[in-house]
């Protein structure tokens, strides 16, 4: 199995995943490097962190480093990456980060499961969309609203292929500090952007251009808010 160290991180994936414009990333260290460098200039020790899309573990990892991976809690739709996140967890001595099965949507869905296509390059699976065929498996069904109310995040760190337009109707709870998400433009229009700026705006928070790297966005609570 290939072995990878990025900004010190300790990560392995498998062959069958390992396609090659994946492999190609890992070796220059250019992934997932915008999310890196946003939960490194803003995690800090102590901070509870909430990740949704686990991808291989590196940034959950990256964010254990810094808070302890008491503090980490990622949540991880394929089941094809579960035991790669639990072992680059646990490679890198984040033995106590906790590992979440399901993928995140609105709380105003319905049911207890929903579909996942699983794609040929982990990074490009997503919530399946209506017809939309493919590799498809039922997974467990995990409303945002349930998810901030149960693990009380400070910072919530996401990549879910275009999920998070499901995320943003009502706002965000005043315990969490900072929000980085990659948005999926080519997924939805743009007023879904529309939408998730103005909620996090609604919810006391504002643009955080410090941490935004091209199609990677960080918002920030304003202070007293």
């Amino acid at each position: 199995m290939p072995e990878y160290e990025l900004n010190g991180v300790r990560l392995a994936l498998p062959e069958a995943l390992a396609t090659p414009k994946i492999r190609r990333k890992l070796e220059a260290g250019k992934y997932e490097g915008f999310e890196a460098r946003a939960a490194a200039m803003r995690v800090r020790k102590g901070f509870r962190v909430l990740e949704l899309g686990g991808g291989m573990g590196y940034v959950g990892s990256v964010c254990a480093g810094i808070t302890g991976g008491g503090n980490v809690v990622t949540v991880e739709a394929n089941p094809d990456m579960l035991p790669v996140i639990r072992a680059n967890f646990d490679r890198n001595g984040h033995t106590d980060a906790t590992l979440v099965h399901g993928a995140v949507t609105g709380d105003g869905a319905e049911g207890e499961t929903l579909e996942f296509r699983r794609g040929k390059a982990f990074w490009g699976a997503s919530i399946a969309e209506d017809g939309q065929g493919g590799d498809l498996v039922q997974v467990p069904l995990l409303r945002i609203g349930t998810l901030l109310a149960e693990h009380r995040p400070h910072v919530v760190i996401m990549d879910i292929e275009g999920a998070e337009q499901h995320l943003f109707d009502a706002p965000w709870p005043g315990h969490v500090r900072f929000v980085m998400m990659e948005l999926h433009p080519a997924r939805y229009p743009d007023t879904v952007i529309k939408r998730i700026f103005d909620c996090m705006s609604a919810s006391g928070m504002t643009y955080d251009p410090r941490a935004s790297s091209a199609g990677v966005v960080s918002f920030r609570r304003v202070r007293g808010k």
